[in-house]
């Protein structure tokens, strides 16, 4: 898989039926192409502070945000797999990800240990370890959450600035976080059956034809946020078992 370390772009999101799903896919058939990948899993560990403050302050929708992350592609992970630590920052609908790539083992070693890893390449891995070194110091997070889902992402040859991600069975777990594993995890349930999250990724305005699509179908963007929903989710269910007992 290429490293891309570091890019900025817009996001958009939409959630779809999978009535909804088809049609875009058909009628988008010649504007995006399936990325050589096809179906893969994407594995997430969400780095937060003991009170939550970076999902707490992500949605009180400020103008600047950031969250920081360890990521795995394709299957679990295991100790010598390259993991991306990443961190994502929105400001102005511009969303900034800047990450290193280094094997689990070394990421494990910092996150939990503060040692830094043995096997950044260059000035720019220098750099953005750096930036995410600022913050692990700044706040003294720690892993709260696993987050998975199963993607299929989307390039365009006439529009290379314009990437579509469609993301399904969405699930999580609060223990046992780690990327080597992805049992004992919960669906997110978000009241319909079957649903696909799309993604649409972009440098500046949506293409004109995609956006022709988007309006033809009745596709409307949404404000979601994966590990936003799944906090909210569990925040409100820890309300109700207190008040309960």
């Amino acid at each position: 898989m290429e490293i891309t370390q570091s890019f900025n772009r817009y996001e958009t999101k939409f959630l779809l039926t999978p009535q909804q799903y088809e049609a875009f896919t058909a009628a988008a058939s010649g504007i995006i192409i399936p990325d050589s990948y096809g179906l893969h899993t994407i594995c997430n560990i969400y780095l937060d502070t003991d009170d939550f403050y970076f999902i707490e302050h992500s949605l009180d929708k400020p103008s600047y945000k950031e969250k920081l992350r360890l990521r795995s592609y394709g299957n679990t992970a295991d100790g010598g797999s390259p993991v991306f630590l990443e961190i994502k920052k929105k400001y102005g609908g511009v969303v900034y990800k800047r990450r290193i790539s280094i094997p689990l083992s070394e990421a494990e070693d910092y996150i939990y240990s503060g040692v830094m890893p043995s096997s950044l390449g260059g000035f720019t891995d220098i750099q953005i370890y750096r930036e995410i070194d600022h913050l692990m110091k700044k706040y003294a997070p720690s892993p709260k959450l696993y987050l998975a889902y199963d993607r299929v992402a989307c390039f365009s040859e006439r529009f290379p600035e314009v990437r579509v991600t469609f993301d399904r069975n969405i699930r999580s777990r609060t223990e046992d976080l780690t990327l080597c594993s992805d049992a004992d995890t919960q669906l997110l349930d978000l009241g319909m059956n079957d649903y696909v999250l799309m993604e649409l990724k972009t440098g500046q305005a949506v293409p004109l034809e995609l956006a022709a699509i988007l309006s033809r179908l009745g596709l409307y963007p949404i404000s979601f946020s994966k590990y936003g929903r799944i906090y909210t989710d569990m925040r409100a269910e820890a309300r109700q078992y207190m008040s309960v007992n």
